[in-house]
């Protein structure tokens, strides 16, 4: 198992921003795929279109402003008019505005805003398993109401990213994506998987059932191989609706190979 004794512990009694220096790199593209999903989500699309003065923040942009430009990018083709608003707990990586995109001192606690959209990648990777869900509490009650907050994790390049969604009431689902080209089978992504869940991929775990009962449709699905990856993982999805694994379907044709599920599927131990 990896070794965890470096991850960060932040303060939940501070008045000023809540959160843990973090390590801060990042690469141009790299939350491309959640930026795809949440723009043709329809839950999200709703939310902000519906509201007055959107709102959107990304928690700890890191070292450089280029990801959260490129996320509301995105965003405007929903509405032109989002706001957007990088926070970084680290004095020197507050940046000028750019793009359109302002940046300020902040962490967990908003900085006093109220957003109808936050995201956090890679940020509670870096810290102790035992802070998430205060982490996710404390985003969670600075939201507007019908807020959503999209927590996840990927790796340096981006191409194998997990993200979990949350709204004032808790987690609702878990989504995995990836590109087609770069596993060999689903549960490849464990090692991705958000800070929450990613000590439980053993057995008797629901997340390790899960990604195991993936596996196993990916393998019956072998025939559809020459076809291609993207191929091979409809006809996954085929099976496993078959089998009665609920999950979204997405309202659009995407290059990713993605999947999302239902908190409850993947949360805590197996009963029985």
């Amino acid at each position: 198992m990896a070794y965890h004794g470096h991850n960060q512990r932040a303060s939940f009694a501070t008045r000023g921003p809540i959160g843990a220096i973090t390590r801060g790199t990042t690469n141009s593209n790299r939350l491309r795929r959640c930026d795809r999903w949440m723009r043709y989500n329809l839950e999200i699309q709703q939310l902000l279109l519906h509201a007055d003065a959107p709102l959107a923040i990304d928690v700890g942009y890191g070292a450089s402003h280029t990801t959260t430009c490129q996320w509301a990018r995105w965003l405007r083709q929903i509405r032109p008019d989002i706001a957007v608003l990088g926070l970084e707990i680290h004095p020197d990586r507050v940046l000028p505005p750019r793009d359109g995109v302002e940046f300020a001192l902040g962490g967990f606690e908003l900085a006093g805003h109220r957003p109808h959209l936050v995201r956090a990648w890679n940020v509670l990777r870096q810290y102790d398993v035992a802070q998430v869900e205060q982490a996710w509490a404390t985003v969670t009650r600075n939201m507007a109401d019908g807020g959503r907050f999209i927590e996840g994790t990927c790796d340096e390049l981006g191409r194998r990213a997990t993200w979990i969604t949350l709204t004032q009431d808790g987690p609702e689902t878990l989504t995995l994506a990836w590109d087609p080209q770069t596993l060999a089978r689903p549960s490849d992504i464990a090692e991705r998987l958000p800070k929450a869940l990613i000590h439980c991929n053993t057995e008797g775990f629901a997340i390790h059932a899960v990604l195991k009962q993936l596996d196993q449709a990916w393998l019956a699905a072998a025939a559809t191989a020459p076809f291609g990856p993207r191929f091979r993982w409809q006809a996954t999805l085929q099976l496993l609706a078959e089998q009665g694994l609920p999950f979204r379907h997405p309202r659009r044709a995407i290059r990713d190979n993605l999947i999302t599920l239902d908190w409850s599927l993947v949360n805590g131990r197996i009963s029985g």
